[in-house]
């Protein structure tokens, strides 16, 4: 593995055969050109060198692929090895399809399965793969309802590359056992075959096939690529492989192991020669490089990620579900106390892993705002969840919940990020007593903790690395005590979490023109009720409604003084006067499609559909007068207070969500 100390644009040795200058300059051209790369999943640039992004990756892959240096050599043969479709901020909108165009641009000639690319489904990853223009392998996961041999999503077992001088390449894709257990839909009766044992039984017939040159394209993490080179006895000349999020390069018993960090930050550049002595084996030269600030953007790759990213702004600005409460997302709420956004988000995480119980930090929930009732939108979710390490699911020890709450509380009342906020537990404390004695009791599924007893935890993959002062939650892999179950890398977004959350409810839902039945319900009553008071307990006469809409009318400046309110209502929740379309897919989002033209555009806002500034106007307006609304409707005005009577929220023509207090989280006063 190739010492560095500081990310550097310039190429850095990983691997030399010693038929190379030092100064670069090879005394014979190779037979072989590879660029190879892993686990890519954000198109921008980070903030922290190497910085990345795909625009500043493309400037290397030209330089190595056109460069002045290699005329006259191989072309180059770019490699992938897995996970790209998921998960990122973009994906959470487009389900990976957005990264189909990124890696045909690339120039990716074969990749390996990953297990991110089946986030979505099997059935997604199989629409994305056929719009792809290379081959995707994994020979040891089966999917025998395919039939004899046939590998999970219909990927191919093997592939065969003739380089531009006439080489032959044999690729073999390979999955490990582990990472299977991390996907949530996989289809029956999934067959998963030993790595090596499959490679022994491939590899032979790739020879048979012509195959000069034998590349294992695995998803797999680093010793368990060792253990594949160390029991195929240089069968496999080079294995490049990914799931790993870092740098990393060994030579074991013939066999190259190789993975090329993550995320557009870094790449391998590799030249293959045959050896002198024996023209069956190869020599390799491999070079680091970082993806750092220095290397110049590639003019067109950055306007198609500006592309790809205006576009998603629009997607972000489309309703995902629907609330019927106001949901507290204040920094003054979910660092002090019970928040019933809080609630609902650890309940999802508690559920999605079917855990015993769920703590997430306060300072997760970044919103710092009340949503109010109607539609929750993609943009909403990511703006309150911004953060990009996945829920992790540990094995714990009671004593290990305890000391994680009595972390979350010892700074009270500072507004600290690391108030708890929890799901399956009930905790008391006494903010007057000293730091770290502050709990006084703790409940886990409504029996008392029992310190000894091994508990399932979701929690935040921060709070996993012992961030913000959970130590006592700090994985083993890190050095703690906590037992992984679901790890990082194979976890998932809290963003993608709730999208899949909500996907479900309009699955089971009743769903069917949603804007059209909410809007026509407020056309069928001559009162303004929200979905929570559709059935409300309060008998709200007719002069209530005439009085809110002569109050909102009054207000000078507002929208709503040229509109009637079943107007803003419409344009609230439905953004169009042609309403909302819930059989839309965005599996197929298309981020290769032009942008509609301005007259067309203009003619699409003078048929009512509002601009994303003017759907943010009308949320300020409905917070705004949420208040007014609620005294002059003779209904409790407190945001997210008491638990609704009994059948306040039975709406009977939708799947809404509607999480309360329920007295998890008690604070014992002085």
């Amino acid at each position: 593995m190739a010492e560095q100390t500081a990310p550097s644009a310039e190429p850095q040795v990983t691997f030399s055969s010693g038929r190379v200058a030092s100064s670069g300059a090879a005394s014979e051209a190779p037979d072989l050109r590879i660029l190879h790369y892993n686990d890519v999943y954000h198109v921008d640039q980070a903030s922290a060198e190497p910085v990345g992004g795909l625009a500043r990756f493309m400037t290397l892959c030209k330089q190595y692929k056109d460069g002045e240096q290699y005329r006259g050599q191989p072309e180059l043969v770019t490699l992938f090895s897995g996970d790209a479709f998921n998960p990122s901020l973009e994906s959470s909108v487009t389900k990976g399809s957005h990264m189909v165009p990124v890696l045909n641009a690339i120039g990716t000639q074969a990749t390996c399965v990953g297990n991110h690319d089946l986030d979505f489904g099997v059935k997604q990853f199989e629409h994305l793969a056929e719009k792809c223009e290379f081959p995707w392998l994994l020979a040891n996961i089966l999917d025998p309802a395919l039939g004899q041999d046939v590998p999970l999503g219909n990927a191919k077992r093997t592939h065969i590359i003739t380089a531009s001088n006439g080489v032959k390449i044999g690729l073999i894709g390979l999955g490990e056992r582990e990472w299977l257990a991390t996907i949530n839909s996989l289809p029956p009766n999934i067959i998963y075959k030993s790595a090596s044992a499959v490679a022994k039984e491939l590899v032979p017939q790739l020879r048979e096939q012509g195959a000069d040159i034998i590349i294992c394209l695995s998803h797999m993490r680093e010793p368990n690529d060792n253990k594949l080179a160390d029991q195929t006895d240089g069968i496999i000349d080079i294995i490049l492989g990914g799931h790993d999020h870092y740098y990393a390069h060994s030579f074991r018993n013939g066999t190259h192991v190789l993975r090329s960090g993550t995320d557009f930050k870094q790449l391998t550049y590799i030249e293959a020669r045959r050896k002198r002595d024996d023209p069956t084996r190869w020599d390799f030269d491999l070079w680091r490089r970082d993806v750092t600030s220095e290397v110049p953007e590639d003019k067109p790759t950055a306007e198609l990620v500006h592309g790809l990213t205006s576009k998603l702004q629009k997607s972000l600005s489309k309703p995902v579900g629907w609330t019927a409460m106001p949901l507290d997302a204040r920094f003054v709420t979910a660092r002090l106390k019970e928040s019933n956004m809080g609630n609902f988000v650890c309940d999802i995480m508690r559920s999605y892993h079917n855990a015993d119980c769920s703590i997430m930090a306060g300072g997760t929930i970044r919103g710092d705002q009340i949503y109010p009732p109607g539609a929750i939108r993609i943009k909403d979710i990511t703006t309150c969840f911004p953060f990009e390490d996945p829920v992790v699911f540990l094995r714990v020890k009671g004593q290990a919940i305890w000391d994680a709450l009595e972390n979350g509380v010892s700074l009270y009342p500072a507004l600290e990020g690391r108030f708890p906020q929890v799901s399956g537990i009930e905790y008391e404390f006494n903010p007057s007593r000293p730091s770290g004695e502050r709990i006084l009791s703790v409940k886990i599924n409504g029996k008392t903790y029992e310190p000894e007893k091994d508990y399932t935890l979701a929690t935040r993959g921060y709070m996993g690395r012992g961030k913000d002062g959970f130590t006592s939650l700090l994985v083993k892999s890190e050095g703690g005590q906590a037992e992984e179950i679901v790890d990082e890398e194979a976890g998932i977004l809290i963003s993608t979490m709730l999208r899949q959350y909500f996907m479900a409810l309009r699955t089971v839902g009743q769903w069917k023109k949603l804007s059209a039945n909410w809007t026509s319900i407020v056309n069928d009553c001559n009162h303004t009720h929200l979905p929570s008071e559709v059935r409300s307990s309060n008998n709200n006469s007719n002069s209530n409604g005439d009085a809110v809409r002569r109050d909102l009318q009054q207000d000078k400046g507002a929208v709503v003084e040229s509109e009637p309110w079943r107007k803003f209502l419409r344009r609230r929740l439905g953004y169009s006067k042609k309403p909302h379309n819930d059989d839309d897919d965005d599996h197929h989002f298309d981020p290769t499609a032009a942008e509609s033209s301005n007259s067309s555009s203009s003619s699409s806002d003078q048929s009512g559909s509002d601009s994303d500034s003017q759907i943010d106007l009308d949320i300020l307006l409905m917070r705004k007068f949420w208040g007014r609304w609620a005294r002059r409707a003779g209904i409790k005005a407190g945001v997210c207070g008491d638990p609704l009577k009994e059948a306040e929220c039975a709406v009977d023509w939708t799947r809404v969500i509607a999480p309360v207090l329920e007295g998890r989280i008690k604070i014992v006063e002085a």
